[in-house]
């Protein structure tokens, strides 16, 4: 039983990058297939595909290298707000992640967006991870 999907979402993600693999499948929620579009527009994965089974799904993430270096395109995967300790936020309290170069993603009362949309939004919420 996984009491945080948020940080086992972030975690397989680091490990098949470390194991260099292409595919990683991950249980599907809808915060899961938000973040995952968010990933997907940011250019930081390939593709994606949603896959339906009996129980609650399942998302298939094709994870982007760089073809020369074979570094993956995603350097850091950080948890900020997590069960214990909360991290909320205001609009004009987001911190530049890797001085603006990379994303949180962050949960408001409007949905999963970006920082940056947050902001054109004009509202806060819980700032779920930085991605750079």
């Amino acid at each position: 039983m996984v009491t945080d999907p948020i940080a086992d979402f972030l975690t397989r993600i680091r490990n098949a990058q470390m194991a260099g693999h292409r595919i990683v499948e991950i249980p599907a929620s809808n915060l899961k297939r938000r973040m995952t579009e968010i990933l997907y527009n940011q250019g930081y994965i390939l593709k994606y595909k949603f896959e339906e089974d009996k129980k609650q799904g399942v998302i298939k993430i094709a994870l982007k290298y760089d073809t020369l270096t074979k570094q993956p395109a995603i350097q850091s995967l950080e948890r900020v707000s997590r069960p214990g300790l909360r991290a909320y936020s205001k609009p004009a309290d987001f911190r530049r992640v890797k001085s603006g170069l990379g994303v949180a993603i962050v949960s408001t009362s409007k949905g999963v967006m970006t920082d940056k949309d947050a902001k054109v939004q004009n509202v806060g919420g819980e700032v779920l991870c930085y991605i750079y």
